[in-house]
């Protein structure tokens, strides 16, 4: 029923209204989108659009960033405003700032804040105020790289796995990395302990890809002795270690669709995904490394999205004030130009 109501709305609406999709979605959403990709996908796809209506069909900060870079006659709608991340709620823009400015004031030390797009807009809004930027996954290496030679350090947030993952690609040391005691808003963090450090992380993570196990991985490689196992590098660093290879969602995506007839595949991330690619793919056999879906993500249903588009003229969009938007953007475009 609600999938005719969408299709019609949408001939109705034509050129007007665009609707993207994150990888993670449901196939009832997905298969509604005029774009699917990942975060850095999305955002690149924005400013390129002359629909006034974008609906995206992902978690909030996504929208958010969204109306970031929003061109001033366009709107952004999420069809549930309420799907948020675990993770991005674990680096609040007010403690992200206490820290950096802390470590600042204490050490006379200039930290480059570079925050995963997996955070709010308030928090984009502090790298964009400190000289920072942010990254995804499928440029987290090159964005460190970069950070690195902005100043004395950098602040990865709010995934201490990513960031892990990241720092072991680029080869910095375990003895200049620090994981940083961010309790009590801060007042517990030894600023004379980071003076000696490339990198600074924070202690956040995905509770989607923190359920994976390394047991799993070997359950199913004594099962499936041929397979290839791939993971997302939001998973602990000894999964990422022990699979054949790691990356963002469109890395994942392209491994699949690379790899020889017949293939097993095992895949360490968010289910949707996976059973996509299983059903796009059934002359490979691809398998799942343990279920585990997004619980906000599914949030956004075929329901929502046609009450959504049924009172788009009216329905509430996405905004971002000012204050907040314009050291947003800076940071977010700081990372497009490094990336383009």
């Amino acid at each position: 029923m609600y999938s005719k109501i969408i299709s019609d709305l949408k001939a109705k609406l034509g050129k007007n209204l665009a609707i993207l999709g994150h990888h993670y979605q449901a196939d009832e959403i997905i298969r509604h989108t005029d774009l699917k990709g990942d975060s850095l996908e999305l955002a690149r796809q924005i400013e390129r659009l002359d629909a006034e209506y974008i609906v995206f069909c992902g978690v909030h900060f996504m929208a958010e960033s969204a109306a970031i870079v929003r061109k001033d006659n366009q709107k952004i709608y999420i069809p549930d405003s309420s799907a948020g991340c675990v993770m991005a709620n674990m680096a609040p823009a007010e403690l992200v700032d206490t820290i950096v400015s802390k470590i600042l004031n204490e050490t006379g030390r200039k930290i480059i804040p570079l925050a995963y797009v997996n955070t709010p807009a308030a928090v984009k809004a502090v790298c964009g105020k400190h000289d920072g930027s942010v990254c995804t996954s499928a440029n987290a290496e090159k964005m460190l790289k970069w950070a690195l030679g902005r100043g004395d350090g950098v602040l990865f947030l709010p995934d201490k796995n990513l960031a892990l993952n990241t720092a072991d690609k680029l080869g910095i040391p375990e003895e200049k990395r620090l994981i940083l005691d961010i309790r009590n808003k801060g007042a517990n963090l030894d600023t004379k302990a980071t003076t000696d450090k490339q990198l600074l992380i924070w202690p956040g993570l995905c509770a989607i890809h923190q359920r994976f196990k390394l047991s799993q991985i070997e359950k199913l490689r004594k099962e499936h002795p041929d397979a290839k196992v791939i993971v997302h590098p939001e998973c602990p660093p000894e999964l990422v270690k022990a699979a054949d290879g790691n990356g963002s969602t469109s890395y994942l995506i392209k491994f699949v669709a690379e790899a020889p007839l017949g293939s097993t595949i095992i895949i360490g991330t968010e289910t949707n995904l996976v059973n996509r690619l299983a059903k796009q793919f059934p002359d490979k056999h691809i398998v799942p490394l343990s279920v585990s879906f997004c619980s906000n993500m599914a949030k956004v249903t075929e329901q929502k999205l046609a009450e959504l588009l049924k009172n788009i003229e009216t329905a509430k969009f996405e905004d971002v004030s000012d204050d907040i938007r314009v050291p947003a953007k800076v940071a977010l475009e700081r990372m497009l130009e490094v990336c383009a």
